[in-house]
């Protein structure tokens, strides 16, 4: 890693990133709670193998959200880089699986 990269995975995150991405992963979570919600009361029925697979996909969203400001507000130390970027990550993967439930259940 040259000298240049290492300053720059030194940085702080801007202002605001913390709140803003516990915000994002609440709201993503009541997103998806919300389509769980509507889907479990008009989806009659036995459960289905497909039914199954969009809970575990779903569930894992829920955690890989719910972790996200647990990631985020972990303290480091004073020359460390910010957990910013592994929230993020987290952010999108918990996003993406949400969606990807949603998408099993209209297309299947």
């Amino acid at each position: 890693m040259n000298p240049q990269t290492r300053e720059k995975s030194n940085l702080r995150a801007p202002t605001g990133s913390v709140t803003g991405l516990c915000s994002a992963s609440a709201t993503m979570f009541a997103v998806g709670m919300a389509f769980l919600g509507y889907w479990g009361v008009y989806e009659q029925g036995s459960w289905r193998a497909i039914d199954y697979v969009v809970m575990i996909v779903a569930v894992i969203g829920f955690a890989a959200l719910g972790c996200v400001p647990w990631i985020v507000t972990t303290p480091v130390a004073e020359g460390d880089a910010d957990k910013v970027g592994d929230a993020r990550r987290a952010m999108a993967l918990g996003t993406a699986l949400i969606w990807t439930a949603v998408c099993i259940t209209v297309f299947a």
